[in-house]
Formats: structure tokens, C-alpha cells, sequence
């Protein structure tokens, strides 16, 4: 049996772990091994480990690394604390293959670990593109620690082509996250708005803003302009809480604030994924800087007003309108959004992120490919990888 080790560091990556440890845990020759640690052990971000522990897994190994602490300092404290307390998991339980998703700082600590115990890294979300945030940096840092890559799309199996990946190693899957989006079933209006405890008086706005952390404004600049703009629009503000980034607990203290005087607007630690696929089908538009607005509104057709530098780089659909941080633009960009011409021109349901599969493909990768030395030892491609279709 087949020891398969998944890494999940916060809800930002849960979403696409989530259909690989269903199909994981259905397979009789595979063994999971869930280890869990960064935001989902924090009381502050939602202790979201009780809604890994409700979806029915079994949790391998806890792994606390984050300090209380947003400064750039505590981050770099965190990933160390996260290399020392990885490095003990794997002294006690190795697993035969490690997956990992997305390009959060946490998992610089996981693949420094699982490099010096020889445990091979499967990847999820390379090649994509981030210009404004570290996260751009950290992904192309764990793509050359890592042995198998599973990408969102052919552009950006080639990106991983030109920095000298074998092309046997990746394969272009899709995002398992949008799995999730054709296996739920969602909550209709009124059983959401019974949910979040929140009447969805239209139009509704799901905000969700995180540190730009490659920006030459500061977090608390960028988040007083965000909320301006949105103290002149009517209807529900649903906010959620941005990721534990250098400097992200100013922006949850304003947001806080603002919800506070402003009765029609709500702030979540964690919507969970059921409630947060079912607003972006309820939603009129979404307003921020988030990923989910770039690759998960696509399915639901949803307006996304996408603010600033942080997504800057990544394929868009016509959904987003990308806006700088002005409170006048962002109030027209949201006036946009919401207009009726806008969300007819969207009446469309082709995501290029993927097609709901993924977690099949994945899967029977992590099944099937050969364990030996010719997976641990890589080599750098050296041939015009951009016309390597392979």
C-alpha cells in the first residue's frame, strides 16, 4: 500500500486538497496521510482544522508554525518554527510521497523538510503568475524542489518547461478546487441567508482583501481606499478574513471597524466551502484582490472587481475588472459589475483553470508513477521546452 502524505496550510489550499483526500481515502491501495498546520490551528483565522476534522479525516500530525505575530520578522520566525516542526513529523512518520497546493509562505518550511528526508514533492498550482505579492517568488522556489507538478493549464506547463523541468514530470490537470464546484450541492438564497445569519438584501458583495506584499502602498493605505469606495455602496458586504501575511492584521482591524457602524455588513473567519461556493452563486459581484476571483468566479459567472497589483500576471476571463486603488475607479468598477449588460456578456460557464476532473487525474499520477531514484534525481531540460508538447 501506497503512503500518500498531503500538507494543507490554511482554506486558501484546502479547497484543492479537499476532492484529492476524498479520492485518496476511496482507494483501497492508497494510505493518507493528512498533516495540518499554519492558519487551520489558529483560533484567529477560523480554526478551520474542526471543519478538516468534520469532512471526516483523520488528521496525521498537527504542526504548529505560526507566530502571533504579522510582521515580516514573524513570518520569517514562522517558516523556520515550520521547517523544525516538520522535520520532526517526518522523523516519525515518513510518507511514501508528499502533495502539496499553491505557493503560501508555509511551504517553504515543507519542502525544506521533506528535501533533506529524500521524500519526494508533488506540486499543485506551478507556472502560474502572481507579480504582486512574494507568493510569485515562493511558487517558482517550490517548483524547483519539487518532482511532480500538476498544472492548471498548457501555458503554464510550458513556464515550467523553460525553467528546466523534464517534461515526463508535469502534467496539465486543472485546478482540483472546481471539482468541488460540480460535485456540491449548493445552498439556495434563503438557506444561505439563514446560514450567515444575514438577510441578502441585493445588491450582494463578497470582499475579500489580502496584503499586497509586494506594493509600494502599505496594507493600511490600501485597505482605507478599499473601504471608502465601499461605505458608497448599498446592499450586503459580506467581508471574509484575508491570509495570515506580513501586515494582514490591519487590514482585519479595519474591516472590523467598518462592519461594526455599517448594519448591513458582516466579517467571516471562515465561511467554509459549502457557504462560500454558494454565495459566489448568489453574489452580485466580488470586490478585492483574492485568487478565488480570478479562478473559481469564472464557473459561477460572477463580476469580480479585482483591485491593485496582487493577481497582476494571471490568464483572466471577461469576468474581472481590473481596477488600481482609487476609490472613485473601484465605485465605478463595482457600478460595472453590477449592471445588467456586464452580467449578460458573462452568460458563459467555461472555466480555462479546469473541468472538474482533476482529482481523478491527480490521483492516479500519485498511484502509478515509479518511486526510485530517477524520480528523486532531477535533471535540467535543456531543449526549446516552450514547443515540447509532450
Amino acid at each position: 500500500m501506497r503512503n500518500i502524505g498531503v500538507v494543507t496550510v490554511g482554506r486558501s489550499d484546502y479547497s484543492s486538497c479537499l476532492p484529492i483526500l476524498k479520492q485518496i481515502q476511496q482507494d483501497p491501495d492508497l494510505k493518507l496521510h493528512l498533516i495540518v498546520t499554519g492558519m487551520h490551528l489558529s483560533p484567529e483565522f477560523g480554526l478551520t482544522v474542526e471543519d478538516i476534522e468534520a469532512d471526516g479525516f483523520e488528521i496525521g500530525d498537527r504542526v504548529e508554525m505560526l507566530l502571533n505575530s504579522d510582521t515580516p520578522e514573524g513570518v520569517a520566525k514562522s517558516i523556520g518554527l515550520g521547517v523544525i516542526g516538520l522535520a520532526q513529523s517526518f522523523a516519525h512518520y515518513q510518507p511514501d510521497l508528499l502533495l502539496i497546493v499553491g505557493d503560501r509562505f508555509e511551504l517553504l518550511s515543507i519542502v525544506s523538510s521533506a528535501l533533506a528526508f529524500r521524500i519526494p514533492i508533488a506540486h499543485i498550482s506551478g507556472g502560474d503568475i502572481t507579480e504582486g505579492a512574494i507568493d510569485n517568488q515562493i511558487r517558482y522556489a517550490v517548483t524547483q524542489m519539487s518532482h511532480l507538478h500538476f498544472v492548471a493549464m498548457q501555458q503554464h506547463k510550458e513556464r515550467l518547461l523553460q525553467m528546466g523541468e523534464e517534461p515526463w514530470r508535469v502534467f496539465v490537470t486543472g485546478d482540483p478546487a472546481l471539482d468541488s464546484i460540480q460535485q456540491m450541492k449548493l445552498l439556495v438564497r434563503e438557506e444561505l441567508s439563514q446560514s450567515l445569519g444575514l438577510e441578502l438584501k441585493p445588491p450582494v458583495l463578497l470582499i475579500t482583501y489580502h496584503p499586497t506584499t509586494l506594493s509600494s502602498m502599505s496594507p493600511l493605505e490600501e485597505i482605507q481606499i478599499v473601504l471608502k469606495a465601499l461605505e458608497q455602496v448599498e446592499g450586503t458586504l459580506i467581508f471574509t478574513f484575508p491570509n495570515a501575511d506580513p501586515e494582514g492584521r490591519v487590514i482585519i482591524e479595519k474591516i472590523q471597524e467598518f462592519v461594526t457602524a455599517k448594519p448591513q455588513a458582516k466579517f467571516f473567519y471562515n465561511l467554509g466551502q459549502l457557504r462560500y461556493y454558494s454565495l459566489l452563486g448568489q453574489a452580485d459581484v466580488m470586490v478585492g484582490n483574492s485568487s478565488s476571483g480570478i479562478w473559481e468566479a469564472p464557473s459561477f459567472c460572477l463580476p469580480v472587481v479585482n483591485i491593485g497589483d496582487r493577481q497582476r500576471g494571471r490568464l483572466q476571463t471577461k469576468n474581472v475588472i481590473d481596477v488600481g486603488l482609487n476609490v472613485e475607479s473601484i465605485i465605478e468598477a463595482i457600478h460595472k459589475g453590477l449592471s445588467i449588460s456586464f452580467r449578460a456578456s458573462l452568460d458563459q460557464r467555461q472555466n480555462p483553470y479546469g473541468n472538474g476532473y482533476a482529482a481523478l487525474e491527480i490521483v492516479d499520477v500519485l498511484k502509478t508513477v515509479e518511486l526510485d531514484l530517477n524520480l528523486l534525481q532531477k535533471k535540467f531540460k535543456t531543449t526549446n521546452h516552450c514547443l515540447d508538447k509532450t
